[in-house]
């Protein structure tokens, strides 16, 4: 092999950059020089190339005489003498037509031929990307605004793409951004990029975020991912793989902290085109591939301590691209740049939104940040028709691209049949702080123009297009000098993207996560109607639990997975502070609704009193459905690695059902003390006040559930319209009860808490808790500044 070319002043090997040489190579072209460079030692792969110089593209307008041609032409645009499209076509035509100064092509050539060599072929397939710089303005960013080439062979290919780079400063969107910038057209330079491809088109390639795109949350890396070329992801033309991985257990290479793994549908996929104009091309995917995730567990936990050490070295949250090579097997990172919209974000205030009345669902897709927005829907197939749109419409489109960015500025809301999280669509729509669902199947055809909708991203993963304008609250969340109280509060949270939206709140950790909401709202199917498949009977629950359960040969295993994870996602914002998780309590009426229940559940008078929560655990007709919850706790405290997790056994009536659910809980693994593992109980029944000393010896804890405790002392059916004015939590018979389990359960040195709806609804009710000793108190996400601010001021605090 020869020796490397000389630096020159037209040509830079990316080993020889760093952060430093942004003016002259642009942010895209240094940063990729940058890890080279410094996170060699972390085994973070980038893949080989070179970079022109901003320079080489002064010398080029130069030596064509192009400087007073462009500037005319742009002088002509300002004074509005021609318009934007006939501005960029001139300019754009004079670059194409122009030559390279001879110094430049042979230094490009050369450098191609030694990039061919060192990957020992006579001419290297690469891809070719614009990174525009301006010297005097080092920190301005230029992203999604110039082109890029994949799969370009030869030298007079690549010449030709070097060429086309450079015209494409002067699109229509790159010459609106500068002027929206207040840029100056001519002190903006661009440096080429030209890197090894990456064989993604036969395996796959994606987008990755160091930080949660949706809340900012910082400890999760997000990881999209679909099979073919990156392109198909980044513009978002396929709905990817998704994978969410909590940052501070990595360091542990025994556990695999993957919070969140969802298979996306992942249609097509860009591959190289053989012969005729274009270099890549679209095909469908086979029905396997659709079937299968892009990425193995190993492959996405080193994406995400790449993800990590980039971070880590550049000291902010990072946004890249990543490919895996399908002759190798070898993942690359491919680009990377930092995140600009949530770590922008002030955490010291933020607005939450919500729906003040239901609506008529009419499609669902991804909800992309946390905003509601009204108005009339806009079917529009092309930007060329921006004329037909109006302030305050709701865009619907099959996807989105830089072009399209003139009219999202103007919208109440967007909505895409296409794409995932770290599309274009959903980049941009954060970035301009409008409510966005993605991935809406059919929403060109199913909605009409001038219909009304309401575009809500306000209730987590899953956004909503509602029919017609609903009423919505959006409320300012100060935590700015929010006093601090003596009191431990927790919150309840009963889904996971709940968990993550409210991360930001002055919590100590979760008082009470529901498992209830993951199985009914993510799992959807009877734990029984998985452990018995084979005997279940109802035709259309079997085709819909083949159809959910689709990639897994245990079907079992789809419950345990989705729980484990469902509950680590809820887990990863508070840890490590305790996060309680109760076990299932579904009412046998509640249960019977899951996917394939009826055939395992009995009809009772009155299920608030019947066969729920412990009684189930034990028992013959429930007993392997329980087995899942345990195999799913086991799977994350010991694989996932959440061991701030507390479990809590609910509606124990006697001490001999606490013996067995424990003694159970042990079989499967489950052992109390064992590696930390702490035990809490439910206190809703009068048995456990009473007996307050003796379920003390049986578990760390207790949680006072007051709506149950209220039913059961005062007597009273608390769905009861006629009894409704006599249920209250604050009547003293209730109180006593509360008193006295506290008082008995420090005497013998358990903690006690509250995860009832009492405090959130009445904030003198936390008042008598504080008074009464409770441990923690545990509110509704919406109730905690209040209650925070109602017991400072009681304590005879105020906030400065």
């Amino acid at each position: 092999m020869t020796t490397k070319s000389k630096q020159t002043s037209h040509v830079r090997w990316f080993e020889d950059l760093s952060n430093d040489d942004v003016p002259s190579v642009g942010g895209k072209n240094a940063s990729l020089g940058e890890m080279i460079r410094a996170l060699k030692e972390q085994k973070v792969r980038v893949p080989d190339g070179f970079a022109t110089t901003a320079d080489a593209y002064w010398q080029f307008l130069e030596a064509n005489e192009l400087n007073d041609k462009i500037s005319e032409l742009l002088e002509d645009l300002q004074q509005e003498k021609i318009k934007l499209e006939e501005a960029g076509r001139k300019i754009r035509g004079l670059i194409r037509k122009a030559d390279f100064p001879e110094e430049t092509r042979e230094a490009i050539e050369k450098a191609y031929a030694e990039l061919s060599e060192k990957y020992e072929v006579d001419e290297v397939d690469v891809a070719v990307r614009s990174s525009a710089t301006a010297e005097d303005l080092p920190d301005a960013s230029f992203a999604g605004q110039q082109e890029t080439f994949l799969n370009v062979s030869g030298a007079d290919d690549l010449m030709e793409a070097c060429r086309k780079c450079y015209a494409s400063l002067f699109t229509d969107r790159a010459i609106s951004y500068r002027e929206e910038k207040g840029f100056e057209h001519m002190k903006v330079a661009l440096s080429v990029g030209v890197q090894k491809m990456v064989r993604s088109d036969k395996s796959s390639s994606g987008v990755m975020f160091s930080i949660d795109t949706e809340t900012g949350f910082p400890n999760v890396v997000v990881i999209n991912g679909a099979w073919g070329l990156g392109e198909n992801v980044v513009k978002g033309s396929v709905n990817p793989d998704a994978f969410l991985v909590f940052k501070p257990l990595l360091d542990d290479h025994k556990l695999t902290p993957i919070i969140e793994k969802k298979l996306g549908d992942k249609e097509k996929k860009m591959i190289y085109a053989k012969g005729g104009s274009h270099a890549t091309k679209n095909v469908d995917t086979s029905s396997k591939e659709r079937r299968a995730f892009v990425l193995d567990d190993s492959e996405i936990l080193k994406l995400a301590r790449w993800a990590c050490a980039i971070e880590e070295h550049y000291e902010k949250p990072m946004d890249m691209e990543w490919a895996k090579d399908g002759d190798t097997d070898e993942l690359y990172i491919v680009q990377a740049r930092p995140e600009t919209v949530q770590s922008q974000k002030q955490s010291a205030a933020f607005k939450t939104y919500s729906l003040k009345e239901s609506g008529e669902p009419l499609l669902t897709g991804l909800s992309i940040g946390q905003a509601i927005g009204c108005g009339p829907v806009r079917v529009i197939d092309s930007p060329d028709h921006a004329g037909d749109f109006e302030d305050g419409d709701i865009l619907v489109t099959q996807m989105t691209d830089p072009d399209w960015v003139p009219i999202m500025r103007r919208a109440a809301g967007i909505v895409t049949e296409t794409g995932g999280r770290t599309c274009h669509a959903a980049i941009v729509s954060r970035e301009l702080g409008v409510p966005a669902v993605v991935g809406t199947e059919g929403a060109t055809h199913e909605l009409k123009d001038g219909q009304d909708v309401t575009i809500s991203c306000a209730e987590g993963d899953e956004g909503y297009v509602y029919d017609g304008k609903l009423e919505y609250d959006e409320t300012e969340v100060d935590l700015e000098n929010l006093p601090k109280i003596p009191t431990t509060i927790l919150m309840n949270i009963a889904s996971p993207a709940a968990s993550f939206r409210w991360w930001r709140l002055p919590c100590d950790g979760i008082g009470l996560a529901r498992m209830e909401f993951i199985i009914g709202n993510i799992i959807k199917i009877h734990p029984l109607a998985l452990t018995r498949f084979d005997d279940l009977e109802d035709k259309k629950a079997r085709s819909e639990i083949k159809r959910l359960t689709k990639g897994y040969e245990d079907k079992s295993e789809y419950f345990v997975d989705h729980l484990a994870r469902g509950i680590a996602k809820v887990a990863a914002p508070w840890h490590p502070q305790p996060v309680i998780v109760r076990l299932s309590d579904f009412k046998t009426n509640e249960y019977a609704g899951l996917i394939g229940g009826k055939q395992f559940e009995e009809k009772e008078a009155n299920p608030m009193l019947g066969f729920r929560g412990a009684s189930r655990y034990t028992h013959e007709r429930y007993r392997d459905g329980f087995a899942l919850e345990c195999r799913a706790i086991k799977k994350l405290r010991e694989e996932l690695g959440f061991k701030n997790v507390v479990v809590m056994v609910p509606f124990c009536r006697t001490l001999k059902e606490a013996d067995e659910v424990l003694q159970v809980m042990a079989d499967h693994g489950l052992v109390r003390g064992k590696d930390g593992l702490e035990i809490y109980v439910m206190c809703e029944i009068p048995s456990n006040v009473i007996l307050a000393a003796q379920f003390s010896e049986r578990f760390d804890g207790f949680s006072i559930g007051s709506n149950d405790l209220t039913q059961l002392v005062l007597g009273i059916d608390r769905d009861s319209t006629i009894l409704a004015p006599l249920f209250d939590e604050r009547d003293e018979a209730v109180k006593e009860m509360i008193r006295q389990v506290i008082k008995t359960a420090h005497e013998h040195d358990r903690k006690v808490g509250i995860c009832g709806q009492a405090p959130s609804d009445h904030p003198e009710f936390a008042e008598f808790l504080v008074e009464a000793g409770i441990d923690s108190i545990s509110l509704n996400p919406d109730s905690v500044i209040g209650v925070i601010q109602r017991l400072a001021e009681a304590n005879g605090q105020n906030a400065d």
